[in-house]
């Protein structure tokens, strides 16, 4: 029996050093660009009209932990984006004015799966992550019909959302990688609410929320209620991000 434990201890002891040993982690920083599609894109006119944000672009900053075990990761981002959009709200009112900005706090976790090429300092990922994801920002109105000259908050709102992505590893540095990514964000895909917060029925009440679910008192011709269909809250992001080796 005593041998037996002996025996027993020994494989442990040898089955953890190898796995320990396997185990990799990174740590990093970086940024990138953020480029919104679909409703979240469009111009300022459809944000006015209801249809879409009018998002153009924005940047993002990122903080990035990879733990690695046998060519498998998990990660975790923390991600702060911010994306804004601004125009007239009508062609025919060149006085109009809309600057629209919105930041996204995001929490992403996922795994990576890893391609190596022997023998050399380029490598590829593809990931895909959860993300919860929390909005807060401005916009402004000047000269805007049927909504009062100002600036006003947006109520912050967080969703649920998903992503898939991939990358490009360089290992050109001892202990430094340069990671090269690229994913797509869908946002909002549970969560999505109408919030009605101002009492007097104002038609800012369209653009002082989130609001991507459609307003339950849409009616067409209304300059009330304009949000009639739910909006995807959706965007690629390029980023660089410099990993460290612990």
């Amino acid at each position: 029996m005593k041998n037996i434990a002996l025996l027993s201890t020994a494989i442990v002891i040898f089955i953890s050093s190898i796995i320990y040993s396997q185990i990799t982690l990174q740590v990093g920083a970086g940024g990138g660009y953020m480029l919104p599609t679909g409703t979240y894109a469009g111009s300022t006119e459809d944000f006015y009209n209801g249809t879409n944000y009018g998002m153009s672009s924005g940047y993002n900053f990122n903080a990035k932990v990879r733990v690695g075990l046998l060519g498998f990761n998990l990660f975790g981002i923390i991600d702060y984006s911010s994306i804004s959009g601004d125009g007239q709200s009508d062609p025919s009112n060149k006085n109009s004015q809309i600057e629209n900005t919105q930041n996204i706090l995001s929490f992403k976790a996922g795994p990576e799966f890893n391609v190596s090429i022997p023998l050399s300092p380029v490598g590829f990922y593809f990931d895909g992550f959860l993300s919860v994801n929390t909005f807060s920002g401005t916009v402004s109105f000047q000269g805007v019909s049927g909504v009062s000259t100002g600036d006003y908050d947006l109520e912050t709102a967080t969703r649920v959302g998903a992503g898939l992505g991939g990358g490009v590893l360089l290992d050109f540095i001892p202990v430094v990688t340069l990671d090269l990514g690229v994913n797509y964000n869908w946002y909002n895909l549970f969560g999505q609410q109408y919030n009605s917060i101002n009492t007097n029925l104002q038609r800012q009440d369209a653009y002082t929320s989130l609001n991507d679910d459609a307003d339950p008192l849409y009616q067409s011709g209304s300059n009330v209620h304009i949000v009639g269909e739910s909006r995807a809250i959706n965007a690629w992001e390029f980023t660089l991000t410099v990993m460290f080796g612990i």
